[in-house]
């Protein structure tokens, strides 16, 4: 039995490694496009946001460690304003892919809707030389003992968990986003937002 167990759980990584990397997004060359808008954009888009949205910013490319604890405070403390938890790895190929359609998604989303990211097993050091190439305008949350994946009941990364305003998870995307229209359409359909 716990052989069996063994071999669908390997079965299972697999299956999420294939269709992870089948379903990234293909360019010329392989690489990350950084499509941050100006610091000039940001300032315009997020003038006036609420308070909660407005601390959350302000932390923006940063790396929060305090795992889960962080993480529910983080989901508890934007109570009243929907969150889009984006988990990622900077070893992860797909989830570089999709990194510039975050990265404009949540300033275009930033003044209703709260973004969190959620480091997943990475070092460090590389995660944050990651972000200095590819910054985003939101913190990302460390999960080094993998417990907020484990609690989300996510496959690995990419994973997009949804939460409405009451702070519960109203949909789990598991895969690679390939254009923004489609995480643009979840927003509104799970979060209501347009």
């Amino acid at each position: 039995m716990r052989r069996a167990l063994i071999a669908l759980g390997i079965l299972a990584l697999a299956v999420v490694l294939v269709v992870g990397l089948r379903s990234a997004p293909r360019d010329s060359g392989g690489a990350v496009t950084n499509a941050a808008p100006s610091s000039e954009d940001v300032a315009r888009a997020y003038a006036g946001s609420p308070t909660p949205l407005a601390r959350l910013h302000r932390q923006q490319d940063r790396i929060l460690g305090g795992g889960e604890d962080a993480f529910k405070g983080t989901i508890r403390d934007l109570r009243g304003y929907p969150v889009v938890v984006n988990l990622w790895a900077s070893w992860c190929t797909p989830c570089r892919a999709e990194f510039p359609i975050f990265q404009r998604t949540s300033v275009a989303f930033g003044r209703k809707v709260g973004f969190l990211g959620v480091l997943i097993q990475d070092k460090r050091p590389s995660a944050e030389r990651f972000l200095r190439q590819f910054p985003l305008t939101y913190p990302s949350v460390d999960d080094a003992g993998r417990n907020i994946i484990g609690e989300l009941k996510a496959l690995g990364v990419p994973s997009t968990a949804f939460y409405d305003r009451r702070g519960k998870l109203a949909f789990l995307h598991q895969g690679v986003y390939r254009n923004e229209q489609d995480l643009h359409r979840d927003i509104q359909r799970y979060l209501g937002v347009s």
